[in-house]
């Protein structure tokens, strides 16, 4: 049997998943933010409306699980029409960092405090929760999430609609390689997925009030069944995570000139040289990031020309 915990956004847990099984393990959580005035088909439509254009990316749901991210077909409707017409449009769309909105800032560190608390800490911070974003899924019936693995720990939240999300071991190299790992952070998301990796996966069967805690890196991927779905990944980033990531991503951009580099961990040395001047090169770039523009030409430059394929005409 499935195990379950629950928040509302107040979590009040039902067993130990939470103390056994977090932060390695993925289990079943229910929560009640099904129905929240924030998480409705208007109200993505309006938000959709008002998040920069390369925070928003979407695609038809009729991919395949293994899908090849330079064949990933397009639908031809604005963002705001997409979520109007998800039960029809055939389409597949997140809204990335929603907590650039005030509001939806609060109801993610409102249900993760509430997590926080059921942990015995008083605070995000001594929680390790830290970086704290959201994404919220719209999808068309019967859409795909292709086979992919995400930068942060996350609990997931089902809204409205079915939907079946499958976790695989990120320990299990033979599933996912620390080459691709590195490749799935700084090119495209998408992994290569084999048929023979199905009995490997612990599938979560969702409805409106379920959801699932996600570990760093654990490959998944996501189907709807026959009606439109809104989901939400309530994301964060403890120290280790970032550190772990940045050098993933300096990693990448010294591969990129010629110099293939060890995974985060087998040289703790080289890993902090490598940290301290890559931080330093970030910091001082920063302030140019309040452009979108900019944020274009600086994602092109450290992830190659292919860094900002949601974006029509990039």
């Amino acid at each position: 049997m499935t195990t379950v915990t629950a928040f509302a956004p107040v979590l009040t847990a039902e067993n130990h998943a939470l103390k056994r099984d977090f932060p390695s393990k993925p289990f079943a959580i229910r929560h009640r933010l099904a129905g929240h005035p924030l998480l409705n088909l208007p109200r993505i439509a309006q938000l959709a409306s008002e998040l920069p254009r390369d925070l928003i990316e979407y695609n038809s749901g009729k991919v395949a699980i293994s899908q090849d991210p330079d064949a990933i077909p397009s639908v031809d409707l604005d963002p705001v029409e997409v979520v109007k017409r998800i039960e029809t449009a055939g389409a597949w769309m997140v809204l990335k960092r929603v907590e650039n909105a005030p509001e939806y800032r609060k109801l993610l560190k409102d249900t993760l405090l509430s997590v926080a608390r059921a942990r015995g800490f008083n605070s995000l911070l001594d929680a390790g929760f830290e970086q704290v974003e959201g994404f919220i899924f719209v999808s068309s019936p019967n859409s795909t999430t292709p086979f992919h693995l995400d930068s942060e720990d996350n609990f997931f939240v089902q809204i409205h609609g079915e939907k079946y999300f499958t976790i695989y071991d990120n320990n299990d190299r033979a599933i996912v390689s620390d080459e691709e790992i590195e490749r799935s952070m700084t090119k495209h998301r998408n992994l290569k997925y084999d048929e023979r990796f199905a009995s490997r996966g612990i599938e979560f069967h969702m409805f409106a009030g379920d959801g699932c805690y996600v570990p760093y890196q654990w490959p998944h991927w996501v189907r709807t069944a026959d009606s439109h779905s809104i989901s939400m990944a309530i994301t964060w980033k403890t120290r280790e995570v970032r550190r772990v990531n940045d050098l993933h991503f300096f990693n990448s951009m010294l591969r990129g000139i010629g110099l293939p580099q060890q995974p985060p961990g087998r040289q703790p040395v080289r890993d902090a040289l490598k940290l301290a001047f890559y931080r330093t090169v970030i910091a001082a770039i920063r302030p140019l990031r309040g452009s979108l523009a900019m944020r274009r030409v600086l994602r092109r430059i450290a992830l190659g020309k292919r860094a900002n394929y949601y974006l029509k005409g990039a």
